[in-house]
């Protein structure tokens, strides 16, 4: 879950954050609300390793070419705890802590770029539609592997993402590797990044389509009225409807449940499972039925994660949907937000998430239903060779349908499905499945 550079290493870069802990983040004053100090008591204090940790910050203190305040070094420390544990858990500092609510608002300052790390470089997870980075054609699986010609490689993540953070309208150059071939640069300018986290449209007469960008604290409202939207547009009920999560890097546990109610009337969306009493949590379906039962596909790919994961695993495993496109992410873990008293507070994951049929998505991800690739569509234009009604003296129909002879069309307005290979594919299987089922 990540949309600002920043945010990616801190809270979204394919990181799920539960409700209530999320909800409680604003209240600073509540760090109580962990009792992880049951499971430390029981245990006594490591003394020697403590002496050490002594020695060394006084040994730096004393040592460093520069001086270096006691806070500064206690702060390293506190961020070396967090970041060595798993690579989504990190010290959010004041400033870390409030974009990480308000990218679960929606609008955040950045370049668009939800990132993780691969092999000591920083990977692009997915590009954030309408943004300066998706403008500027990053893709997903790109490498940065120089910001402002300065290496990422061997930076840490909030190293790497706090040099990518700067003024609204200041310019930054990345150096990008795509596929393994020749670095490129790339050089968008930071915006203020408002996402749109769910868009809908028609793409035929009974096909709907809705995209949702990332999970976000309104999205599951926002997807019961994008299916409201489509049954008016279309004048009845739907034949078939795309859902499509490709390059969705997650956000909010709460939204993608109720993304998921909307397709389910019954049975078990998703459970957690972790060592604190508020991290076992369990999730069902409501009976009401936003989407009537409309055939449905769902698309991810490599980028879909966390939350999008949640979502797809839950409909496949109730066979509410078909999945298509490639293997999703594989981020299995939740994330809780615990805030501190002092305007900070740390993400740490708290506990895995589990599919109603018991799957853990960790380091594996979803399996499609149909694999199908990205490719290239390449328009071919029909051979003018004459028709029947070409042809002088021809028969007229006999149902008495008017004659329907070669030449041009006319010229039709472009959708969506006419470049997007695996739209295209959902779209063609939406319409088989609406044949058979009205046989």
């Amino acid at each position: 879950m990540l949309h600002s550079p920043r945010l990616t290493s801190l809270a979204l870069a394919a990181a799920l954050v539960i409700g209530a802990p999320l909800a409680s983040a604003a209240e600073p004053a509540k760090p109580t609300a962990v009792p992880a100090t049951t499971v430390s008591a029981k245990a006594p204090l490591p003394l020697d390793e403590l002496r050490t940790f002594a020695e060394v910050m006084d040994r730096i203190k004393a040592a460093y070419v520069e001086p270096v305040d006691d806070k500064t070094l206690l702060e390293n420390a506190i961020k070396g705890m967090l970041s060595n544990l798993d690579p989504h858990s990190a010290y959010l500092g004041p400033e870390d802590f409030q974009e990480l609510q308000e990218s679960t608002s929606g609008e955040f300052g950045g370049l668009g770029i939800e990132v993780g790390s691969e092999d000591g470089f920083i990977k692009v997870v997915s590009p954030i539609d309408d943004t300066p980075a998706s403008r500027a054609g990053i893709e997903a699986g790109d490498l940065i592997v120089k910001i402002n010609g300065q290496p990422t490689r061997g930076q840490t993540m909030t190293e790497a993402v706090d040099k990518m953070r700067g003024k609204v309208g200041e310019k930054i150059t990345l150096t990008l590797v795509r596929d393994g071939g020749t670095p490129f640069d790339v050089t968008l300018a930071r915006a203020i990044i408002q996402v749109k986290s769910v868009k809908s449209q028609m793409l035929e007469d009974g096909y709907g389509y809705i995209r949702i960008t990332q999970f976000q604290v309104k999205t599951g409202e926002e997807v019961g009225k994008a299916l409201a939207k489509l049954r008016k547009d279309n004048g009845k009920k739907l034949r078939g409807l795309v859902l499509d999560l490709r390059n969705n890097p997650g956000g909010v546990l709460q939204a993608a449940v109720e993304v998921a109610d909307h397709f389910l009337t019954k049975g078990l969306i998703v459970y957690t499972k972790g060592r604190i009493a508020n991290s076992e949590l369990r999730f069902s379906a409501d009976p009401a039925d936003a989407s009537e039962g409309v055939p449905l596909v769902v698309l991810i790919n490599g980028g879909s994660a966390s939350a999008s994961e949640i979502v797809a695993g839950a409909l496949q495993d109730q066979k509410r949907g078909v999945l298509m496109g490639t293997d999703s992410f594989g981020k299995g873990s939740v994330q809780t937000v615990l805030p501190l008293n002092n305007d900070r507070a740390l993400k740490i994951t708290t506990a895995l998430y589990y599919t109603p049929n018991g799957r853990s998505i960790q380091a594996q991800g979803i399996v499609p239903d149909i694999e199908v690739r990205r490719a290239k569509i390449t328009s071919e234009q029909d051979s003018e060779n004459f028709k029947e009604a070409d042809l002088q003296g021809h028969l007229g129909n006999g149902n008495g349908g008017a004659d329907r002879p070669s030449g041009k069309g006319s010229e039709r307005k472009a959708r969506p499905q006419d470049d997007d290979f695996q739209l295209s594919q959902a779209l063609s299987l939406l319409k088989g499945l609406s044949i058979t089922r009205e046989k």
